[in-house]
């Protein structure tokens, strides 16, 4: 399904005729879920397995591939796995390194110190040596360059002269690096071949047979020329069934879910895939993705389908939804649902298009003029991806407001093993109607003590007709500028939101019941500082972390309880200027925080937040 362009005047009456039913049998059996189902297999030879691979080189050699199919291949033996990867900004050249943990325990965060470093050249080796445990193997291609001494255990596998010689296409050195990867450390061949088939059978017999010719060739090599000395092995683990998936493509499929029947966008890295899954899938239920001319028409067909009664939906990141604001300022005024996801991206402007940041976090909740309230959600996990962008749509469609949805890089481009979602247990809410006493003197815009007021859907009843329009108006939708009502409209748009802070799961909480010291984060943190809360309780350390889900309206109740006895918080971010610190501090005024922040691109590691913990607790 390609993309449709289409422009402002022609894309009103195409809306009008969208289906809004919900088919839950036909999102379960679409192409893209039913591909992403891992069957894992049942020969357990291990347990208590918890290993990082990583694979450094240069774009566009093949580093990010090698990667995704370790990552698939690892699954496919029945394991857990976690994956981070940064890549460069232009289309071919600069460092890329792809990093997938694999454990038969449950996953929390990319973890620390590597096990496996796998470097095609010399840059990768010297960007992420420093990161290799004493105790691990470094493989590299010793035609490219020779390590200095080390403690750790080395490999010389040259990827690029067995490509050369064994295959004829240099080109297929990634997947030689798979076939060594699988000699030296006992993962299933077999997995690979089957996705090589997947991957390159479409692309006719020879491409195929010379992939699976350098699979073999890198085994090979292992296999005659290399005395194996460490004692790192995968194998097969337990039985199950689980879905590999990014943040990004299973943010897609809740949005598919949640009854979604309009997306609207503007390529963007790192958002972009948000858009391509959904060019797949949505079609298959009588949806439409519109790829827009920007993020300004974008926005506006969002507002447009939502007008007539359709989910609608947008995704962008840090530039893009700075164009979006005066559109979601409508949105607010109009009070017309709609959902922006923003993918965030480092650094101001353009800034750092493939590394991760937590900078949007002000511009989410202020971002616009006057007074516009609106929603803000942060996701957490993969697997919070799907549960909360159902959460965005019910509370858009409930409180019949703009809800911006925080997502970054880090977290929309992990992959991570998650469990098939239990589509029956979904609970979609749709916009208040009027009664039919209410259509005899329908006013729009009725101030209610809630602050929601019934919406109509244009043209579905007789005598429900009003304006929408982005001018202060009165409860019938009529144009004025009065104070008095201005002031009352403006409170009533400012209170219904806070409807938002009596749904449940709006924090969540780990560590000891009554800590001494406390972490508070947001967003793609989560896992990292629950891996970092454990390891600080199995030291005896008496600190426990929050989590909000709700960024606005801020949960302060839930916040309040949890900080009581605790003399101390730290707040970690990827950011700078410490945005949530502030905007937490705002509401609690007098705390005593410690601001961790981290600026690099880069997430932070369960090390880093732990040793601001100890810090934290032995030392004040």
């Amino acid at each position: 399904m390609a993309w449709i362009r289409i422009g402002f005047g022609r894309f009103s009456p195409f809306l009008s005729n969208l289906k809004i039913t919900l088919s839950l049998k036909t999102v379960q059996n679409c192409d893209s879920i039913k591909t992403a189902w891992i069957v894992m297999l049942a020969t357990p030879v291990r347990r208590n397995l918890d290993l990082i691979f990583r694979v450094g080189g240069e774009g566009g050699e093949g580093v990010i591939s090698t990667g995704e199919l370790l990552t698939i291949a690892l699954a496919r033996s029945g394991y857990e796995i976690y994956t981070f990867r940064t890549y460069p900004a232009e289309i071919k050249g600069g460092h890329a390194n792809y990093q997938v943990r694999v454990s038969d325990q449950t996953l929390l965060s990319q973890g620390d110190m590597l096990d496996v470093l796998v470097t095609f050249d010399e840059e990768a080796y010297r960007r992420h040596v420093k990161d290799l445990k004493s105790t691990g193997v470094l493989i590299y291609d010793g035609d490219s360059f020779t390590p200095e001494p080390h403690e750790f255990t080395s490999y010389n596998v040259p990827i690029g002269r067995i490509a050369s010689e064994k295959v004829g296409f240099k080109l297929s050195k990634n997947v030689v690096c798979l076939g060594a990867l699988s000699e030296l450390f006992e993962i299933p061949i077999a997995k690979f071949h089957e996705l090589l088939t997947e991957k390159f059978s479409s692309k006719g017999e020879q491409v195929l047979e010379k992939n699976q010719k350098a699979l073999l060739a890198g085994s090979d090599f292992v296999r005659q020329q290399i005395r194996k000395i460490h004692t790192i092995k995968v194998g097969y683990t337990r039985a199950h069934e689980k879905l590999v998936l990014s943040g990004n493509e299973f943010l897609a499929m809740g949005a598919l879910v949640s009854g979604l029947r309009l997306y609207a966008g503007y390529p963007i890295t790192p958002a972009t895939d948000i858009m391509e899954w959904l060019a797949r899938e949505l079609p298959k239920v009588g949806g439409v993705v519109l790829q827009m001319e920007d993020e300004m028409s974008a926005m506006g067909a969002v507002l447009g389908s939502s007008f007539v009664g359709k989910k609608a939906m947008t995704a962008t990141s840090g530039p893009g939804f700075s164009l979006m604001t005066e559109m979601i300022g409508l949105a607010t005024m109009a009070e017309v649902p709609a959902v922006v996801v923003d993918v965030q991206r480092a650094g101001p402007s353009t800034g750092m298009p493939t590394k991760t940041e937590q900078g949007d976090l002000d511009m989410a909740i202020w971002g616009g003029h006057g007074e516009s309230p609106r929603i803000v959600i942060g996701l957490t996990s993969v697997a919070d991806c799907f549960t909360g962008i159902i959460r965005a749509f019910n509370f858009a469609e409930r409180f019949q407001s703009p809800v911006i949805v925080l997502s970054d890089q880090y977290l929309g481009h992990r992959k991570a093993t998650v469990n098939k979602p239990d589509l029956s247990a979904v609970k979609l809410e749709e916009r208040i109607r009027p009664s039919p006493e209410a259509i005899q003197n329908y006013r729009r815009y009725l101030i209610t003590e809630s602050g929601i007021s019934p919406s109509a859907v244009p043209g579905e009843v007789d005598g429900a007709q009003y304006t929408a329009t982005g001018l202060e108006h009165d409860e019938g939708g009529e144009i004025i500028h009065e104070p008095y009502v201005h002031s009352k409209m403006t409170a009533k748009r400012a209170r219904k939101i806070l409807g938002a802070l009596e749904f449940d799961d709006l924090v969540h909480t780990y560590g000891v019941e009554k800590p001494e010291v406390a972490v508070i984060g947001w967003g793609s943190l989560e896992g990292v500082i629950r891996d970092a809360i454990g390891l600080a309780n199995e030291k005896g350390i008496p600190v426990a972390a929050l989590h909000p889900k709700l960024l606005n309206p801020l949960p302060v109740r839930e916040i309040k309880n949890f900080l009581k006895g605790v003399r101390k918080i730290i707040i970690p971010e990827l950011n700078y200027s410490g945005q949530f610190a502030h905007w937490l501090s705002g509401h609690i005024p007098h705390l005593d925080i410690v601001r961790l922040n981290k600026c690099e691109g880069i997430p932070f590691a369960p090390q880093e937040i732990l040793s601001c913990v100890e810090e934290v607790a032995n030392h004040g």
